[in-house]
């Protein structure tokens, strides 16, 4: 049987190398998650430093770590599923992360962003592993921002032939300081590159991005703008946050999450009745 979850997406303020406040506004949007009656949080991707910040190199930490830690600790307080992104240090490489968090603090998924842009690579090491992790909602996967660009779809195809029934994204949404959105309106990759997994899958996607100035790093200058999406398992948007620097806040939707129709070898033929003809 279908179940019905509430997400919520967390659109939340992050500063450039301020690790302190930007992990005190992720708690408390994990205490107001649990008031709105979710049962699972996205977060942004690398919300303690920010994407591409050059702190990263000398403030990255390991998970487990301090941050996760706290995070966790908030997740158990409030009873939610977290997904968040991190900057992780490994010895002596730094990933762009994120970390799926139990209701019980335990971290039951660990990824790190696989397709980096050409502008993170001085920052972050490719990742290595793609992970889905199983819940009482259903099964969850999870992966970063760029991994979802329309020509590296191969990773949430994997993730939907490993059972995802929902897909979770943390990402950072940056434009250029003069973007003007009523005539360049934002997001039509990522509509474009959901829709076309959820459908194929019958598995919902929610990207979320932070807001806010890039404040270094090569990006310096842009805005991080929001503009979080959901879509449904049937490839239709459901939810659009606000667009703006100054577009902080909790938007919560209702997903349905369907079992999954075909696995193996049969998902092949299943893909094919929807007229995918990739591999």
């Amino acid at each position: 049987m279908p179940k019905t979850v509430r997400v919520a997406m967390g659109q939340m303020l992050v500063e450039g190398g301020r690790p302190q406040d930007n992990l005190a506004r992720a708690v408390r949007m994990v205490r107001r998650a649990a008031e709105e009656g979710c049962a699972i949080l996205v977060l942004p991707e690398c919300l303690d430093l920010a994407w591409t910040h050059p702190t990263a190199r000398e403030l990255a930490q390991p998970i487990p770590g301090p941050r996760s830690d706290l995070l966790a600790q908030a997740a158990a307080e409030a009873g939610v599923h977290v997904v968040a992104g991190l900057t992780e240090r490994d010895e002596d490489r730094v990933y762009n992360a994120a970390v799926l968090l139990a209701p019980d603090g335990r971290i039951l998924l660990h990824h790190r962003k696989i397709n980096l842009l050409d502008i993170e690579q001085d920052f972050y090491s490719t990742g290595d592993r793609l992970q889905v992790a199983r819940t009482p909602w259903g099964v969850l996967g999870v992966d970063i921002c760029a991994d979802n660009f329309p020509d590296s779809l191969a990773l949430g195809h994997t993730l939907g032939r490993m059972g995802a029934q929902l897909l979770l994204s943390p990402s950072a949404w940056a434009v250029p300081a003069d973007h003007d959105p009523q005539r360049e309106p934002y997001g039509s990759l990522w509509e474009g590159a959901y829709r076309t997994l959820a459908r194929l899958y019958e598995m919902p996607v929610v990207g979320v991005s932070n807001v806010g100035r890039i404040t270094g790093g090569p990006w310096q200058g842009r805005r991080c703008i929001g503009c979080s999406l959901a879509v449904d398992a049937r490839g239709e948007i459901v939810a659009k946050a606000p667009y703006g620097e100054a577009a902080e806040g909790l938007f919560p939707i209702q997903l349905e999450l369907l079992p999954r129709r075909a696995v193996g070898t049969d998902i092949s033929g299943m893909l094919r009745s929807k007229g995918y003809v990739g591999p």
